[in-house]
């Protein structure tokens, strides 16, 4: 199967990595001292999984040079998934299925504004892995799956081809015959984490049994369930304290990645995270007061900062 990688970090160069060592064909398309570094010396997975170094690979900056493919995974940033979307043209053939696995509920829709609504399915990558140093992905923890689907489309034939190759590189990748619930279920995750541990600049292990705090944190999930529900997604009762739960389960030490690109002066995805929960709950009518807060708290830092400007000085 021809893959094509679109932003070869953290979870596009883990995923991509497994696929190639499998024997697929795989592209990765990259920028700066991480392409360069992929170009002379390959890819490297450090991973309780297994590790890996993928020496000879197809790595560019420039989609136009791969020619069609069967698959893409978009797994660039959601800042930038808008023109990576765009410069996919090229890759794209009759059969080609396009899937964006980035954080939130709005990548499917934000993709289909540049590419033809029949070739993006919708994807969910549960992992933590991040780019060590350029050429070097570290993946923390013992998960790594991927999920999607068409939500009106239970099977596919394109995308049981991929599940395939998922398969054969020992990936847990599946098809989703209900993949709306899987990208809400993680959403009622993610906003919180990711919200919580910015604004305290605090580990998980330092907030989630903080009496002041654990009230806030199910406050914040409640809300983005709430919010799944009047948008058509039927989340179960217990999806609050489920995700409790795996909030419980983390290690102590473990930061989100919002936190690491606040603490690095890197633009944070907090627009679509508890600002997209602000947004699409005014166009639900559905009140979201914790996570409106928690989103005026970030929105000060979320194109960025000088990593030598302290944090107290950044720009509004």
């Amino acid at each position: 199967m021809r893959i094509a990688i679109v932003g070869s970090g953290g979870v596009g160069g883990y995923f991509g990595a497994r696929l190639a060592m499998a024997g697929h064909d795989v592209h990765f398309i990259a920028r700066g001292a991480h392409l360069q570094a992929l170009q002379r010396q390959g890819l490297q997975i450090h991973s309780i999984l297994g590790d890996c170094h993928l020496k000879a690979l197809s790595a560019t900056h420039d989609p136009t040079q791969i020619g069609v493919v069967d698959v893409v995974m978009l797994t660039c940033k959601l800042w930038d998934l808008e023109q990576a979307a765009a410069q996919c043209q090229s890759m794209l053939g009759e059969r080609t299925v396009v899937i964006p696995f980035q954080n939130g509920v709005e990548a499917q829709d934000m993709v289909c504004r540049h590419l033809p609504a029949h070739s993006v399915a919708a994807g969910v990558a549960f992992i933590a892995a991040a780019i060590d140093a350029p050429g070097v992905i570290r993946h923390t923890g013992d998960f790594a799956k991927l999920r999607f689907g068409w939500s009106d489309q239970p099977a596919e034939p394109r995308l049981q081809a991929f599940e395939s190759a998922c398969r054969d590189a020992g990936v847990d990748g599946q098809q989703s015959s209900d993949i709306q619930r899987a990208l809400w279920e993680k959403y009622v995750f993610l906003v919180t984490l990711s919200a919580w541990t910015a604004v305290t600049r605090s580990s998980i292990g330092t907030i989630r049994h903080d009496p002041a705090i654990r009230p806030c944190l199910i406050a914040t999930l409640t809300e983005v369930v709430e919010l799944a529900r009047a948008r058509g997604v039927a989340l179960s009762e217990e999806v609050v304290a489920k995700q409790l739960a795996v909030i419980d389960s983390m290690p102590s030490e473990m930061k989100s990645s919002m936190l690491h690109d606040l603490e690095r002066g890197h633009r944070l995805e907090a627009p679509w995270l508890s600002g997209g929960v602000t947004r699409l709950g005014v166009e639900s009518a559905i009140s979201t007061p914790v996570n409106t807060t928690l989103y005026a708290a970030l929105k000060p830092f979320v194109m960025g900062w000088m990593v030598d400007q302290p944090l107290a000085q950044c720009s509004r």
